[in-house]
């Protein structure tokens, strides 16, 4: 059983900015440094607890196992949930996590804000922009909250060496923002650097930038990716774990998994700013906006389609019959997501080009198969698909 130790660094002010930062330490190992930096207006919001740290280096104590101290205050509430969150993970991926005993030198609840309001993570994109549209407009039902700010994190979808382009996606995430009445707040950290696989660990990640900012918000919003119809364990953000990152002063909430991609667009084509300022490409060769050729880009720009939305100036290239037959899809996520808007095509008996060319494209992909990594569908399901997919 080894023997780890988180210990806090102090807070270094320079050029506007506050940088928090920890190191895990293990005997023999060089140590793994994670920090944040935040514009410096923000340090009575910014938590001196070392809850966010506990949340970040969760994963890469996992991968070791053992003992592992905080050198610092930790609240017990947080340090029980994790503790159930843990055993998740262990159940999930017992070849990649090991359990970790978590002690503090302080254990202690962090102080709760004096206002009842709410932060969220806000990539720009349509399930970050769905949980801002629908809170701001009190469509929330008894899940509402009083949101006030959305995060921009600098470091997890655009790399930190792209500044320019970073600056370029949190303009348009401050315009969209702004006008719900709402703050932007850019958060840099390495969190993406430190040991881990990034589509199990970055609900961490995020978790840990909303702690950041527990001195003022007494709770954080994190969007749901896949309504509950669609969800696949084990993921990095889901409705069952993100919670558990809560404490009893400031509560993690995992939003909208009860809505579909349909039911989100629906929802955005009210909002004003959206066609000029919606963000969802990470992979186009400019971050700052979309690319207008990748899976994310083509299935968003088809959602509006869908609702008769066409040259949508986010989107500056239109899509075209040519750009879904050339798509290459990474994973099966991709090619569900795709077979969904056929499903929702065939359910609205659309008559479009498009829904064939999907069609195509999506047998193509399943034909020629995945990179080596995936796992390809066996023969008489594809079989199944494919013949469901041709009758339309």
């Amino acid at each position: 059983m080894s023997n780890m130790d988180i210990w806090l660094e102090e807070w270094i002010e320079q050029d506007g900015m506050i940088t928090l930062g920890a190191k895990l330490e293990q005997t023999g190992k060089a140590p793994q440094r994670l920090w944040y930096r935040l514009p410096a207006h923000l340090r009575s919001t910014i938590t001196c607890s070392a809850n966010p740290f506990v949340a970040g280096f969760l994963f890469p104590a996992m991968q070791i196992g053992g003992k592992l101290t905080v050198h610092g205050e930790v609240s017990p509430s947080l340090l029980q949930n994790i503790e159930e969150l843990g055993a998740a993970w262990l159940l999930w991926r017992p070849d990649a996590y090991h359990r970790v005993e978590i002690t503090a030198d302080s254990e202690k609840e962090a102080t709760e804000a004096e206002d009842e309001i709410s932060a969220m993570m806000f990539s720009g994109g349509v399930d970050s922009s769905f949980t801002a549209w629908r809170h701001r407009n009190e469509l929330a039902g008894r899940q509402q909250r009083n949101l006030k700010a959305g995060i921009m994190v600098h470091g997890f979808d655009i790399p930190l060496d792209r500044e320019k382009e970073f600056n370029g996606a949190a303009e348009s995430a401050t315009q969209m923002l702004k006008s719900l009445q709402m703050e932007m707040i850019p958060i840099a950290t390495n969190f993406r650097e430190i040991k881990g696989d990034w589509e199990e660990t970055f609900g961490a990640g995020l978790a840990s930038c909303l702690m950041l900012l527990q001195g003022r918000y007494r709770s954080g919003l994190i969007a749901s990716g896949y309504a509950y119809s669609y969800l696949t364990l084990p993921y990095g953000s889901n409705p069952l774990t993100d919670r558990m990152f809560s404490s009893d002063t400031f509560e993690i909430e995992h939003d909208g998994a009860g809505f579909n991609r349909l039911e989100k667009t629906r929802c955005l084509i009210q909002w004003p700013e959206v066609p000029d300022y919606l963000r969802v490409c990470y992979e186009g060769k400019d971050l700052s906006g979309n690319c207008c050729r990748c899976q994310k880009c083509i299935g968003s720009m088809l959602y509006f389609r869908i609702f008769g939305l066409k040259n949508i100036a986010c989107f500056p290239d239109d899509i075209t019959n040519c750009k879904i037959l050339l798509l290459r899809y990474k994973d099966m996520a991709q090619i569900r997501s795709m077979s969904r808007i056929l499903a929702i095509g065939r359910e609205m008996k659309l008559k479009a080009s498009w829904l064939t060319a999907v069609r195509v494209s999506v047998w193509m992909n399943l034909i020629l198969g995945f990179p080596k990594r995936q796992i390809r569908p066996p023969i008489r399901k594809l079989e199944r698909l494919v013949k469901r997919w041709i009758q339309g």
